[in-house]
Protein backbone atom coordinates (compact mmCIF):
# COMPACT_ATOMS: atom_id res chain seq x y z
CA UNK A 1 0.00 0.00 0.00
CA UNK A 2 1.40 3.09 -0.23
CA UNK A 3 2.43 5.38 2.23
CA UNK A 4 0.06 7.57 4.18
CA UNK A 5 0.44 9.25 7.44
CA UNK A 6 -2.73 9.37 9.57
CA UNK A 7 -3.59 9.56 13.45
CA UNK A 8 -4.98 6.27 14.83
CA UNK A 9 -9.17 6.04 14.88
CA UNK A 10 -8.95 3.85 17.82
CA UNK A 11 -11.01 5.13 20.85
CA UNK A 12 -9.56 5.27 24.35
CA UNK A 13 -13.08 5.41 26.50
CA UNK A 14 -11.89 2.46 28.39
CA UNK A 15 -8.63 2.23 30.62
CA UNK A 16 -5.66 0.60 28.89
CA UNK A 17 -4.85 -2.86 29.66
CA UNK A 18 -3.73 -3.81 33.26
CA UNK A 19 -5.62 -0.93 34.75
CA UNK A 20 -8.60 -0.59 36.68
CA UNK A 21 -11.74 1.44 36.05
CA UNK A 22 -12.53 4.30 38.37
CA UNK A 23 -16.72 4.23 37.96
CA UNK A 24 -16.49 7.82 39.75
CA UNK A 25 -14.82 9.93 37.18
CA UNK A 26 -16.26 12.27 34.74
CA UNK A 27 -15.94 10.93 30.79
CA UNK A 28 -12.44 11.97 29.77
CA UNK A 29 -13.66 14.31 27.27
CA UNK A 30 -16.05 16.21 30.06
CA UNK A 31 -12.69 18.05 31.34
CA UNK A 32 -13.33 20.70 28.27
CA UNK A 33 -15.12 23.79 29.13
CA UNK A 34 -18.19 24.17 26.75
CA UNK A 35 -16.73 26.65 25.38
CA UNK A 36 -13.34 24.25 23.91
CA UNK A 37 -15.59 21.88 23.25
CA UNK A 38 -17.82 23.73 20.95
CA UNK A 39 -14.67 25.22 19.16
CA UNK A 40 -12.63 22.32 18.81
CA UNK A 41 -16.26 20.25 17.33
CA UNK A 42 -16.03 22.86 14.86
CA UNK A 43 -12.90 22.77 13.99
CA UNK A 44 -12.67 18.78 13.91
CA UNK A 45 -16.14 18.87 11.47
CA UNK A 46 -14.44 20.81 9.10
CA UNK A 47 -10.93 18.69 8.38
CA UNK A 48 -13.06 15.96 8.15
CA UNK A 49 -15.34 17.03 5.72
CA UNK A 50 -15.85 18.45 2.14
CA UNK A 51 -14.95 21.98 3.76
CA UNK A 52 -11.30 21.14 4.27
CA UNK A 53 -10.14 22.32 0.84
CA UNK A 54 -11.69 25.70 1.21
CA UNK A 55 -10.59 26.20 4.13
CA UNK A 56 -6.66 25.36 3.48
CA UNK A 57 -7.66 27.94 0.53
CA UNK A 58 -8.68 30.58 2.92
CA UNK A 59 -5.74 29.92 4.85
CA UNK A 60 -3.54 29.89 2.00
CA UNK A 61 -4.21 33.09 1.61
CA UNK A 62 -3.97 34.37 4.90
CA UNK A 63 -0.15 33.31 4.96
CA UNK A 64 1.02 34.11 1.70
CA UNK A 65 -0.55 37.47 0.49
CA UNK A 66 0.78 40.70 1.63
CA UNK A 67 -2.29 42.95 0.57
CA UNK A 68 -4.48 44.55 2.61
CA UNK A 69 -7.51 42.48 2.08
CA UNK A 70 -5.96 39.53 3.43
CA UNK A 71 -3.25 40.44 5.48
CA UNK A 72 -4.47 39.93 9.96
CA UNK A 73 -2.10 42.89 10.56
CA UNK A 74 -3.45 45.47 8.09
CA UNK A 75 -7.32 44.29 7.88
CA UNK A 76 -9.10 44.18 11.07
CA UNK A 77 -12.03 42.56 10.12
CA UNK A 78 -9.52 39.78 9.10
CA UNK A 79 -7.65 39.82 12.44
CA UNK A 80 -10.62 40.21 14.97
CA UNK A 81 -12.13 36.84 12.53
CA UNK A 82 -8.74 34.99 12.95
CA UNK A 83 -8.36 35.76 16.41
CA UNK A 84 -11.94 34.36 17.18
CA UNK A 85 -11.01 30.93 15.14
CA UNK A 86 -7.86 29.86 14.48
CA UNK A 87 -5.97 31.71 17.09
CA UNK A 88 -8.06 31.10 19.80
CA UNK A 89 -7.84 27.03 19.23
CA UNK A 90 -4.20 26.96 17.99
CA UNK A 91 -2.59 29.92 19.39
CA UNK A 92 -0.89 30.59 23.42
CA UNK A 93 -1.02 34.43 22.91
CA UNK A 94 0.72 37.40 21.58
CA UNK A 95 2.73 38.40 24.30
CA UNK A 96 3.31 37.45 27.95
CA UNK A 97 0.16 38.15 29.90
CA UNK A 98 -1.91 36.15 27.02
CA UNK A 99 0.01 33.12 27.19
CA UNK A 100 0.75 33.41 30.68
CA UNK A 101 -3.50 32.77 30.97
CA UNK A 102 -3.06 30.22 28.41
CA UNK A 103 -0.43 28.43 30.72
CA UNK A 104 -2.40 28.75 33.81
CA UNK A 105 -5.61 27.53 32.26
CA UNK A 106 -3.74 24.07 30.65
CA UNK A 107 -2.13 23.35 33.88
CA UNK A 108 -5.56 24.14 35.92
CA UNK A 109 -6.93 21.20 33.42
CA UNK A 110 -4.35 18.76 35.14
CA UNK A 111 -1.66 18.92 32.33
CA UNK A 112 1.64 18.39 34.24
CA UNK A 113 3.21 21.18 32.10
CA UNK A 114 3.88 22.85 28.98
CA UNK A 115 6.10 22.72 25.60
CA UNK A 116 6.61 26.41 24.54
CA UNK A 117 7.83 27.33 20.86
CA UNK A 118 7.66 30.83 18.85
CA UNK A 119 5.17 30.14 15.89
CA UNK A 120 7.58 32.71 13.47
CA UNK A 121 9.84 30.48 11.44
CA UNK A 122 12.25 31.51 8.53
CA UNK A 123 12.33 29.50 5.73
CA UNK A 124 14.67 28.96 3.93
CA UNK A 125 14.95 27.03 0.77
CA UNK A 126 17.74 24.12 1.44
CA UNK A 127 17.38 22.19 -2.44
CA UNK A 128 19.70 23.30 -4.63
CA UNK A 129 21.41 25.48 -2.29
CA UNK A 130 25.22 26.41 -2.49
CA UNK A 131 26.09 26.65 1.10
CA UNK A 132 28.04 30.04 1.65
CA UNK A 133 31.43 29.27 4.26
CA UNK A 134 30.53 30.19 7.80
CA UNK A 135 33.77 30.77 9.59
CA UNK A 136 33.48 34.84 9.34
CA UNK A 137 29.29 35.55 10.02
CA UNK A 138 28.32 39.00 8.28
CA UNK A 139 26.96 41.75 10.51
CA UNK A 140 23.94 41.10 9.11
CA UNK A 141 24.17 37.12 10.13
CA UNK A 142 24.80 38.18 13.30
CA UNK A 143 21.85 40.47 13.95
CA UNK A 144 19.75 37.06 12.97
CA UNK A 145 21.90 35.45 15.37
CA UNK A 146 20.89 37.56 18.02
CA UNK A 147 17.24 38.23 17.20
CA UNK A 148 16.80 34.57 17.31
CA UNK A 149 18.73 34.40 20.83
CA UNK A 150 16.53 37.36 22.62
CA UNK A 151 13.24 35.69 21.28
CA UNK A 152 14.24 32.59 22.48
CA UNK A 153 15.29 33.63 26.07
CA UNK A 154 11.68 35.23 26.05
CA UNK A 155 10.00 32.66 24.68
CA UNK A 156 11.75 30.58 28.14
CA UNK A 157 10.83 32.87 30.36
CA UNK A 158 7.52 32.59 29.72
CA UNK A 159 7.48 28.80 31.04
CA UNK A 160 7.82 27.63 34.50
CA UNK A 161 10.11 25.14 36.27
CA UNK A 162 9.44 21.55 34.35
CA UNK A 163 8.34 22.74 31.69
CA UNK A 164 10.03 22.89 28.07
CA UNK A 165 11.01 25.19 25.51
CA UNK A 166 11.17 24.14 21.92
CA UNK A 167 13.84 25.47 19.26
CA UNK A 168 14.54 25.24 16.29
CA UNK A 169 18.49 25.57 15.31
CA UNK A 170 17.66 26.71 11.46
CA UNK A 171 15.68 30.06 13.02
CA UNK A 172 19.57 31.59 13.52
CA UNK A 173 19.12 32.35 10.02
CA UNK A 174 20.89 31.28 6.87
CA UNK A 175 24.33 31.03 8.60
CA UNK A 176 22.77 28.14 10.28
CA UNK A 177 21.52 26.16 7.44
CA UNK A 178 24.73 26.48 5.34
CA UNK A 179 26.65 25.14 8.49
CA UNK A 180 24.08 22.12 8.17
CA UNK A 181 24.69 21.99 4.40
CA UNK A 182 28.35 22.07 5.27
CA UNK A 183 28.20 18.85 7.68
CA UNK A 184 30.38 20.82 10.56
CA UNK A 185 30.42 18.57 13.20
CA UNK A 186 29.86 22.28 15.82
CA UNK A 187 27.61 24.78 14.89
CA UNK A 188 29.58 28.48 14.17
CA UNK A 189 30.66 29.60 17.35
CA UNK A 190 27.48 32.38 18.09
CA UNK A 191 25.02 29.85 17.09
CA UNK A 192 27.39 27.77 19.91
CA UNK A 193 27.72 30.27 22.76
CA UNK A 194 24.22 31.64 22.19
CA UNK A 195 22.66 28.42 22.66
CA UNK A 196 24.89 27.85 25.90
CA UNK A 197 23.38 30.73 27.53
CA UNK A 198 19.64 29.57 26.82
CA UNK A 199 20.79 26.05 28.78
CA UNK A 200 22.38 27.74 31.52
CA UNK A 201 19.05 30.50 32.14
CA UNK A 202 16.71 27.53 31.52
CA UNK A 203 18.43 25.63 34.40
CA UNK A 204 18.54 28.25 36.39
CA UNK A 205 14.72 28.28 35.90
CA UNK A 206 14.37 24.61 36.48
CA UNK A 207 12.71 23.87 32.44
CA UNK A 208 13.94 22.27 30.17
CA UNK A 209 14.93 22.43 26.28
CA UNK A 210 13.76 20.15 22.89
CA UNK A 211 15.22 20.65 19.69
CA UNK A 212 12.74 20.07 17.17
CA UNK A 213 13.58 18.21 14.32
CA UNK A 214 14.02 19.26 10.75
CA UNK A 215 14.32 17.94 7.14
CA UNK A 216 17.03 15.50 6.96
CA UNK A 217 19.24 17.85 4.54
CA UNK A 218 20.23 19.27 7.63
CA UNK A 219 19.04 16.60 10.28
CA UNK A 220 22.06 14.59 10.23
CA UNK A 221 24.30 17.77 11.10
CA UNK A 222 21.86 19.05 13.56
CA UNK A 223 21.86 15.46 16.04
CA UNK A 224 25.54 16.19 15.88
CA UNK A 225 25.03 19.69 17.50
CA UNK A 226 22.14 18.54 19.61
CA UNK A 227 24.35 15.23 20.80
CA UNK A 228 27.06 18.74 22.06
CA UNK A 229 24.82 20.34 24.11
CA UNK A 230 23.41 17.68 25.73
CA UNK A 231 27.59 16.02 26.18
CA UNK A 232 27.98 19.20 28.05
CA UNK A 233 24.54 19.94 29.77
CA UNK A 234 23.44 17.05 30.41
CA UNK A 235 25.53 15.94 33.14
CA UNK A 236 23.31 16.40 36.30
CA UNK A 237 20.39 13.95 37.45
CA UNK A 238 18.16 14.65 34.73
CA UNK A 239 18.21 15.99 31.34
CA UNK A 240 18.06 19.38 30.32
CA UNK A 241 18.36 18.70 26.75
CA UNK A 242 16.55 16.79 24.78
CA UNK A 243 16.78 15.63 21.09
CA UNK A 244 14.26 14.29 18.51
CA UNK A 245 13.66 11.43 16.56
CA UNK A 246 11.51 11.02 13.51
CA UNK A 247 10.82 7.42 13.10
CA UNK A 248 9.38 7.89 9.15
CA UNK A 249 12.79 7.62 8.72
CA UNK A 250 14.55 4.47 8.10
CA UNK A 251 17.40 5.30 10.02
CA UNK A 252 15.73 5.92 13.40
CA UNK A 253 16.12 2.97 15.07
CA UNK A 254 19.94 3.39 14.32
CA UNK A 255 20.02 6.82 15.49
CA UNK A 256 18.59 6.30 18.84
CA UNK A 257 20.92 3.50 19.60
CA UNK A 258 24.03 6.05 18.48
CA UNK A 259 22.10 8.36 21.12
CA UNK A 260 22.15 5.59 23.46
CA UNK A 261 25.83 4.20 22.86
CA UNK A 262 27.70 7.17 23.05
CA UNK A 263 25.41 8.60 26.54
CA UNK A 264 26.44 5.24 27.99
CA UNK A 265 29.85 5.50 27.39
CA UNK A 266 30.44 8.88 27.92
CA UNK A 267 28.58 9.03 30.74
CA UNK A 268 25.49 11.90 30.27
CA UNK A 269 22.18 11.57 30.48
CA UNK A 270 20.15 11.24 26.89
CA UNK A 271 16.73 12.78 26.53
CA UNK A 272 15.01 11.96 23.23
CA UNK A 273 11.20 12.77 22.09
CA UNK A 274 9.64 10.30 19.22
CA UNK A 275 7.84 11.90 16.80
CA UNK A 276 6.60 10.04 13.42
CA UNK A 277 7.77 13.36 11.44
CA UNK A 278 6.36 16.45 9.67
CA UNK A 279 8.21 17.08 6.37
CA UNK A 280 7.58 13.92 4.48
CA UNK A 281 6.77 16.36 1.46
CA UNK A 282 10.12 17.29 1.53
CA UNK A 283 12.31 14.03 2.29
CA UNK A 284 13.83 11.89 -0.19
CA UNK A 285 11.88 8.94 -0.84
CA UNK A 286 13.95 6.29 -0.17
CA UNK A 287 14.95 7.75 3.29
CA UNK A 288 11.57 7.07 4.68
CA UNK A 289 9.68 3.73 5.21
CA UNK A 290 7.27 2.54 2.50
CA UNK A 291 4.01 2.41 4.17
CA UNK A 292 2.50 3.95 7.48
CA UNK A 293 2.57 0.69 9.19
CA UNK A 294 5.91 0.44 8.66
CA UNK A 295 5.85 3.93 10.62
CA UNK A 296 3.54 2.94 13.37
CA UNK A 297 5.97 -0.31 13.84
CA UNK A 298 9.02 1.36 14.01
CA UNK A 299 7.64 3.83 16.05
CA UNK A 300 5.79 1.34 18.95
CA UNK A 301 8.79 -0.78 18.67
CA UNK A 302 11.48 1.89 19.53
CA UNK A 303 8.95 3.06 22.27
CA UNK A 304 8.51 -0.29 23.26
CA UNK A 305 12.42 -1.23 23.68
CA UNK A 306 13.11 1.86 25.64
CA UNK A 307 10.46 1.50 28.12
CA UNK A 308 12.16 -2.09 28.67
CA UNK A 309 15.46 -0.26 28.92
CA UNK A 310 16.69 -2.24 25.57
CA UNK A 311 18.71 -1.10 22.57
CA UNK A 312 16.11 -0.83 19.88
CA UNK A 313 18.43 -2.09 17.12
CA UNK A 314 20.29 -4.93 18.94
CA UNK A 315 20.92 -7.90 16.71
CA UNK A 316 21.43 -11.36 18.04
CA UNK A 317 24.17 -11.80 15.41
CA UNK A 318 26.28 -8.41 15.95
CA UNK A 319 29.91 -8.87 17.38
CA UNK A 320 29.88 -5.54 18.20
CA UNK A 321 29.31 -5.88 22.55
CA UNK A 322 26.27 -3.23 23.93
CA UNK A 323 27.30 -1.21 26.54
CA UNK A 324 24.64 -0.62 29.68
CA UNK A 325 21.80 1.00 29.24
CA UNK A 326 22.12 5.04 30.42
CA UNK A 327 20.11 7.13 32.07
CA UNK A 328 17.52 8.53 29.86
CA UNK A 329 13.87 10.28 29.68
CA UNK A 330 11.60 9.75 26.95
CA UNK A 331 8.93 12.08 25.75
CA UNK A 332 6.25 10.22 23.60
CA UNK A 333 4.94 13.15 21.06
CA UNK A 334 1.92 11.78 19.24
CA UNK A 335 -1.46 11.88 18.07
CA UNK A 336 -1.91 8.12 17.90
CA UNK A 337 -4.11 6.73 20.21
CA UNK A 338 -2.56 3.22 19.83
CA UNK A 339 1.14 4.05 20.01
CA UNK A 340 -0.02 6.02 23.44
CA UNK A 341 -1.98 3.53 25.05
CA UNK A 342 0.78 0.81 23.93
CA UNK A 343 2.98 3.18 25.85
CA UNK A 344 1.04 3.73 29.05
CA UNK A 345 0.14 -0.01 29.61
CA UNK A 346 3.87 -0.64 28.77
CA UNK A 347 5.02 1.45 31.42
CA UNK A 348 2.27 1.15 34.33
CA UNK A 349 2.77 -2.49 33.29
CA UNK A 350 6.44 -3.05 34.25
CA UNK A 351 6.30 -0.05 36.95
CA UNK A 352 3.82 -2.30 39.11
CA UNK A 353 5.98 -5.36 38.84
CA UNK A 354 9.05 -3.63 39.39
CA UNK A 355 10.70 -4.45 36.19
CA UNK A 356 13.46 -2.23 34.69
CA UNK A 357 11.73 0.65 32.64
CA UNK A 358 12.66 4.44 32.50
CA UNK A 359 10.61 8.13 33.17
CA UNK A 360 8.35 8.79 30.34
CA UNK A 361 5.92 11.93 29.48
CA UNK A 362 3.34 12.13 26.65
CA UNK A 363 2.36 15.63 24.85
CA UNK A 364 -0.18 16.94 22.23
CA UNK A 365 -0.04 20.13 20.17
CA UNK A 366 -2.83 22.61 21.27
CA UNK A 367 -6.14 22.30 19.48
CA UNK A 368 -5.09 18.81 18.35
CA UNK A 369 -5.88 15.55 19.89
CA UNK A 370 -8.00 16.72 22.33
CA UNK A 371 -9.97 13.31 23.21
CA UNK A 372 -6.44 11.61 23.31
CA UNK A 373 -5.09 14.15 26.17
CA UNK A 374 -8.46 14.04 28.01
CA UNK A 375 -7.59 10.11 27.93
CA UNK A 376 -4.24 11.20 29.52
CA UNK A 377 -5.82 13.52 32.44
CA UNK A 378 -8.16 10.86 33.14
CA UNK A 379 -5.75 8.06 33.44
CA UNK A 380 -3.38 9.83 35.61
CA UNK A 381 -6.40 10.63 37.95
CA UNK A 382 -6.89 7.42 37.99
CA UNK A 383 -3.82 6.25 39.01
CA UNK A 384 -2.94 9.00 41.39
CA UNK A 385 -6.09 8.24 43.48
CA UNK A 386 -4.72 4.70 43.80
CA UNK A 387 -3.56 3.24 47.14
CA UNK A 388 -0.31 1.57 45.50
CA UNK A 389 2.59 3.76 45.40
CA UNK A 390 3.86 1.92 42.37
CA UNK A 391 0.72 2.78 40.53
CA UNK A 392 0.47 6.25 41.82
CA UNK A 393 4.22 7.02 40.40
CA UNK A 394 3.37 5.28 36.49
CA UNK A 395 0.38 7.92 36.44
CA UNK A 396 1.14 9.55 33.23
CA UNK A 397 2.68 12.89 32.82
CA UNK A 398 0.99 14.57 29.76
CA UNK A 399 1.48 18.25 27.98
CA UNK A 400 0.12 20.08 25.77
CA UNK A 401 2.77 21.95 23.00
CA UNK A 402 1.74 25.55 22.48
CA UNK A 403 2.90 28.47 19.62
CA UNK A 404 2.90 31.67 20.94
CA UNK A 405 3.35 35.13 18.06
CA UNK A 406 1.02 37.20 16.46
CA UNK A 407 -1.91 36.20 14.41
CA UNK A 408 0.28 36.60 10.89
CA UNK A 409 2.87 34.78 12.29
CA UNK A 410 0.41 31.62 13.66
CA UNK A 411 -1.88 31.49 10.44
CA UNK A 412 1.84 30.80 8.32
CA UNK A 413 3.10 28.23 10.80
CA UNK A 414 -0.36 26.66 10.50
CA UNK A 415 -0.86 26.58 7.20
CA UNK A 416 2.71 24.91 6.98
CA UNK A 417 2.28 22.35 9.27
CA UNK A 418 -1.65 21.58 7.33
CA UNK A 419 0.24 21.29 3.97
CA UNK A 420 3.16 18.58 5.46
CA UNK A 421 0.27 16.99 6.98
CA UNK A 422 -2.70 17.19 5.10
CA UNK A 423 -3.07 13.50 5.29
CA UNK A 424 -3.54 13.34 8.29
CA UNK A 425 -5.70 16.70 9.42
CA UNK A 426 -8.34 15.13 6.63
CA UNK A 427 -8.97 11.90 9.20
CA UNK A 428 -10.36 14.02 12.15
CA UNK A 429 -13.43 11.94 11.80
CA UNK A 430 -13.02 10.15 14.95
CA UNK A 431 -12.43 13.14 17.28
CA UNK A 432 -15.28 14.91 15.71
CA UNK A 433 -17.92 12.18 16.42
CA UNK A 434 -16.08 12.01 20.04
CA UNK A 435 -17.09 15.57 20.24
CA UNK A 436 -20.52 15.59 18.79
CA UNK A 437 -21.07 11.99 21.64
CA UNK A 438 -19.93 14.22 24.67
CA UNK A 439 -21.64 17.33 23.52
CA UNK A 440 -24.93 15.01 23.52
CA UNK A 441 -24.19 14.21 26.86
CA UNK A 442 -24.03 17.42 28.77
CA UNK A 443 -27.17 18.62 26.61
CA UNK A 444 -29.34 15.65 26.40
CA UNK A 445 -29.62 16.19 22.88
CA UNK A 446 -31.45 19.42 22.70
CA UNK A 447 -29.30 21.37 20.60
CA UNK A 448 -29.52 17.89 18.09
CA UNK A 449 -33.34 17.99 18.37
CA UNK A 450 -35.47 19.94 16.06
CA UNK A 451 -37.64 22.11 17.83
Amino acid sequence: MPYRRHRSTARLDTPPPGTKEKTSHIPPLGRMPMTVLLRSLAFTTVMSTALLKPAMGFMRLMATHDARLFSPEKNPLVRMALRASFYKQFAAGENEAEVGKTIRHIKGQGFTGVILGYAREIVIATRGRVPEPVDSPTEEELRDIEAWKQGTRRTLRMVGPGDFLAIKYTGAGRIAVDACLQRLPLPPPPIRDAMDEICEEARAQGSRIWIDAEQTVVQRTLDLWVIDLMRRHNRGSTPLVYNTVQTYLKSARDNVTNHLRLASTEGWNLGLKIVRGAYIANEPREVIHNTKQDTDNNYNGIVSSLLSKEFPDKHPNTSDPYPSFPNMHLFVASHNAETVQKAYALHSSRTRKGLPTIPVEYGQIQGMADDLSCDLLSWRQADLESRDERVQSAAPRPFKCLSWGTTTELVQNLYRRAVENTDAVQRSRNMASALRAELWRRTGGRLFRSS
